[in-house]
């Protein structure tokens, strides 16, 4: 094993080697890769190989060749391919993100300890889907030593799939304050994006499929411009629906004050998000708090989020925003006309935000409580 201490400054600083089995174009990923190694750990990530650049300084990354054109990944060879790695890494750990393919990849390795983080879908909606899908998440479950999640219900729903209790720790996987904050505010960012500079404008940021149905948000529109007509809305993020809202937004006559703007590069978020007014999430179901909402409430803006999950336990009704059932867009425009008529309770609603996200989801503060399960396993498994 590779860990060691050292001295450092008069303190004793425990150092480890760290292997992650994750998506390495996943954002969230690369943060969770990025503070370990900005710590000073030794870090690898493994993980299928990627279309586009990955940059991780300061990690070493090792990726799964899957050959173009097969329909059905071989697992055993990919599995054998990871052991191969970690016989050559000599890891003090071995952290699997996602249940279904890594989680159960991981647990296939017969490494320990490993560590599995679920993210929401692959404990909510992948056991479903088939009994194969079951019995290999139920599996990774099964062989973790300790098991990470971000939500007390995926606490229940893991229960319910044998996962013991004892190795469930509930992690938020956390937004960083320092780099989403108001002071990123730019007085000529609406206007660079070629939206007026004196006008309101709400923004979503959830993908463009179904299960976030953003449609509630463009058929409430109508009635919001009814209200607040100088009212302008950024759409970001893409997917299967993105054709067919732009089409709905044209049929009902919004699409003026309606900006669909794709993906935004995550350096460019903190920018979007402190020269709004409004952020919307209409999603159908989540895991934890949606990490874009986190990012908004850091930013300093009142949330308005639909009742799914564990929004509640976040977002406090009429304190930091408002709760509204899904699919409901009536509602919804009547919360979003109140606080673009209400500039005190916008300001209000923010402050109470950013503080709820300092206190307890600071992104730091929650990788700290992973160092720590670490440093714990390494010692005794």
């Amino acid at each position: 094993m590779g860990s060691c201490c050292s001295q450092i400054l008069g303190k004793v600083r425990y150092i480890m080697r760290i292997c992650y089995l994750a998506d390495a174009e996943s954002v969230h990923t690369q943060r969770w890769v990025r503070y370990f190694a900005d710590k000073g750990h030794e870090v690898h990530l493994i993980s299928l190989a990627v279309s586009g650049k990955c940059h991780l300084p300061n990690v070493g990354l090792h990726f799964l060749e899957v050959k173009r054109g097969l329909r059905v990944i071989p697992v055993m060879a990919l599995v054998t391919r990871a052991r191969r790695l970690l016989n050559r890494i000599e890891p003090d750990i071995l952290h699997a993100h996602y249940a279904i393919p890594y989680g159960f990849w991981g647990a296939l390795t017969m490494f320990h300890p490993f560590i599995l983080t679920a993210w929401g879908s692959d404990i909510l909606i992948m056991p479903r889907r088939s009994r194969m899908s079951k019995w290999k998440v139920k599996f990774a479950l099964a062989r973790a030593d300790a098991i990470t999640c971000d939500a007390e219900h995926l606490i229940e729903r893991m229960g319910e799939l044998c996962a013991e209790r004892r190795k469930v720790k509930l992690v938020y996987f956390g937004v960083d304050t320092q780099q989403f904050n108001p002071g990123m505010r730019d007085e000529r960012f609406k206007q660079s994006i070629g939206l007026r500079s004196d006008s309101p404008v709400v923004i979503s940021l959830r993908s463009l499929n179904q299960l976030y149905d953003v449609e509630s948000l463009i058929r409430a529109a109508p009635l919001i411009l009814n209200q607040v007509p100088e009212t302008e809305f950024i759409v970001a993020g893409d997917g299967k629906q993105r054709n067919y809202l732009e089409d709905l937004a044209r049929s009902l006559g919004v699409a003026d004050s309606m900006k669909f703007v794709g993906f935004i590069a995550n350096d460019e978020l903190p920018r979007y998000l402190a020269s709004v007014e409004i952020y919307v999430s209409t999603s159908l179901s989540d895991a934890g708090l949606a990490a874009s909402t986190a990012e908004a409430m850091a930013s300093q803006l009142p949330v308005i989020v639909t009742d799914v999950a564990d929004n509640r336990n976040w977002v406090k009704d009429g304190e930091g925003g408002f709760v509204v059932p899904p699919r409901n867009p009536t509602l919804l425009a009547e919360r979003i006309v109140y606080l673009l008529k209400n500039k005190s309770a916008r300001d209000n609603f923010g402050i109470f935000n950013r503080m709820v996200m300092q206190e307890r989801n600071e992104y730091r503060k929650q990788m700290e409580k992973v160092e720590h399960i670490y440093k714990e396993l390494a010692e005794t498994c």
